[in-house]
């Protein structure tokens, strides 16, 4: 397994770099991004036990055609308002996720799993590429947050974890794990708002944002766990050898980039 991960990351890590640093068109990291993204819906067909590929590669069809169209001159004023119902949908997701598992009741369903999927994949796509084409570092700063917060969560969850954050979801994930992550991404986002000489508003509005994303980073985790667990999988696929499936390596940006992408948005920009 270790073997397979290392492998596995040898591969992705150096494709990742060049699609967001030295490309010298953004169409490289829209297509790399976009094909995770459809391969995920794949996933999450799966996810809803559906089990007849036509309808399944009509559902990641769908996602491909609105990637395609929201990235479209005539479409892109719906990317803040896609968003900002990302963020909506994020607000009842933490009430589910509280409140699983007898939150299944009412959203393990096609009737919601459906729409829940798109408002997942495709505000997370578009939210990756206006951050990477605002700067390619301000990709690479909310890849940091997300990865900063689950490794620390991680390290401190296992030298301190007591107390379960939401067991019925993810039994691994503890209250200290969370205050690691916090603290690790904290030492970050101030780092970053200090170089950028902010003014006092400015700074806390930074600040905050960047707090809020890394919140949400958690939450998207613990939403692709909730719905894995109602399915009984532990991994949503295996395209990725050691890693699980592309949901599992996109599960917390798919709450992180809409909220700080919107977030930069009403700031207009930092």
């Amino acid at each position: 397994m270790l073997k397979e991960r290392v492998l596995t990351a040898l591969i992705l890590v150096p494709i990742v770099i060049w699609c967001i640093f030295f490309a010298q068109q953004k169409t490289p990291f829209m297509a790399f991004a976009g094909a995770i993204v459809v391969v995920g819906a794949w996933e999450w067909t799966a996810l809803m036990n559906w089990t007849n590929k036509p309808a399944r590669l009509g559902y990641a069809l769908l996602v491909a055609l609105a990637l395609i169209a929201i990235n479209t001159p005539q479409l892109a004023f719906i990317k803040q308002p896609f968003y900002a119902l990302s963020v909506g949908f994020w607000l009842i997701a933490l009430r589910a996720v509280m409140a699983f598992p007898e939150s299944a009741k009412w959203w393990a369903r096609p009737v919601f799993l459906v729409p829940t999927g798109l408002v997942l994949l495709i505000p997370a796509w578009a939210g990756l590429v206006d951050l990477h084409q605002a700067s390619p570092w301000w990709l690479l700063y909310v890849f940091c947050l997300v990865w900063g917060a689950d490794t620390g969560a991680y390290f401190a969850g296992r030298k301190f974890g007591k107390h379960k954050l939401a067991p019925s979801v993810s039994p691994a994930k503890t209250i200290e794990g969370l205050v690691g992550g916090l603290c690790v991404t904290g030492a970050l986002i101030v780092g970053v708002a200090i170089y950028l000489q902010l003014p006092a508003l400015r700074f806390a509005a930074f600040v905050g944002l960047s707090f809020l994303t890394v919140l949400a980073s958690v939450l998207g985790d613990l939403l692709e766990s909730m719905v894995k667990r109602q399915a009984g999988v532990k991994d949503s696929g295996n395209i990725f050898p050691g890693h699980g499936g592309a949901l599992d390596r996109i599960d917390s940006l798919t709450a992180a980039a809409p909220l700080f992408a919107l977030g930069w948005w009403l700031a207009g920009g930092f």
